[in-house]
C-alpha cells in the first residue's frame, strides 16, 4: 500500500496535477475571503471563518473528483492495472494506497487556510476574540468531507476507463451525497413528518454537525460508514476483471 501511495504522490507533484489544485482551492477561498465585497471577511463586523468552511464543500465537489479521476480510469485505459495486479498486492491495499494519496493531496490543500485563522484571530478585536473549537470542529468536518468525497471518487474512475466520465460521475454522486437529500426533506411528503431522517441521511447534515465544534460520535461513524462502503465498493469493481 505504502508503495502505491508513494507513487500516486510522485505522480501529482511531477506533474502540474499537485499544484494546480492546490492553486486552484487557494485562489478561490482567497477571492471569496477577501475580494468579494458581499463574502469578505474585512466586511464582517466581527471574526469569523463561516465564508471558508460554507463553500469549502461547494469547490471540493468539483476539485476532489478532478484530483481521483484519474486514479483508476488512466489504469484501465493504458492497461497498468493488469501490472499492479500482478503486484504482492492485493485490491484492498491498491485502493487504500490510493485513497489516503488523494486525500493527502487535499490536506496539503488545505494546509495554508491556517493563513486565513490567523490573520482572522490578529484582526479579532480584541485580537483572538474567535470561537477556535467550532474553527478546530470545521476543520475536522472538512477533513471528513473530503475523505468521504474522495471515496466516492475513486468509486466513480473504477468504474470506467474514461477520466471525463469519471469526473462527471463523482460530481454527481458528490453533489447526491451532500445536497439531494437535505432538498428532499423539503418536500410535502417528507415535511413534519420524516424530514429530519432524510435530512441525517445526507453529508451536510453531519458536515454542519461537526462545524459547530461539537464532536458527535453519530457524525464521525457515519463519515466512516460512508467511507468504508465507497471503498468496498471500489473493491469490488476492482474485482470484476477476476469474474
Amino acid at each position: 500500500m505504502l508503495t502505491i501511495f508513494l507513487k500516486e504522490i510522485n505522480t501529482f507533484f511531477s506533474s502540474l496535477i499537485g499544484y494546480i489544485v492546490v492553486g486552484v482551492f487557494l485562489g478561490i477561498l482567497g477571492l471569496i475571503m477577501f475580494v468579494f465585497p458581499d463574502t469578505s471577511l474585512l466586511n464582517y463586523n466581527y471574526a469569523t471563518l463561516d465564508q471558508l468552511f460554507d463553500i469549502a464543500p461547494m469547490v471540493f465537489v468539483f476539485l476532489i473528483p478532478a484530483v481521483t479521476m484519474r486514479s483508476f480510469a488512466e489504469e484501465n485505459q493504458t492497461g497498468t492495472i493488469e501490472l499492479l495486479a500482478t503486484r504482492p498486492l492485493t485490491d484492498l491495499q491498491i485502493v487504500l494506497g490510493k485513497f489516503f494519496a488523494s486525500l493527502a493531496l487535499v490536506v496539503f490543500a488545505l494546509l495554508p487556510t491556517i493563513l486565513y485563522y490567523i490573520t482572522v484571530y490578529q484582526l479579532g478585536s480584541p485580537k483572538g476574540n474567535l470561537d477556535s473549537g467550532a474553527i478546530m470542529g470545521s476543520y475536522l468536518g472538512l477533513i471528513f468531507l473530503a475523505a468521504a468525497f474522495v471515496a466516492i471518487g475513486i468509486f466513480a474512475s473504477s468504474l470506467t476507463n474514461n477520466q471525463i466520465v469519471g469526473f462527471i460521475l463523482a460530481t454527481f454522486l458528490c453533489f447526491l451525497f451532500h445536497w439531494a437529500f437535505l432538498f428532499l426533506s423539503t418536500l410535502p411528503i417528507f415535511v413534519g413528518r420524516v424530514d429530519d431522517i432524510v435530512q441525517m441521511i445526507g453529508i451536510d447534515y453531519h458536515y454542519a454537525s461537526i462545524s459547530r465544534g461539537v464532536i458527535d460520535t453519530r457524525d464521525v461513524i457515519y463519515f466512516l460508514s460512508v467511507i468504508g462502503i465507497f471503498l468496498a465498493m471500489t473493491v469490488t469493481s476492482l474485482e470484476r476483471r477476476k469474474w
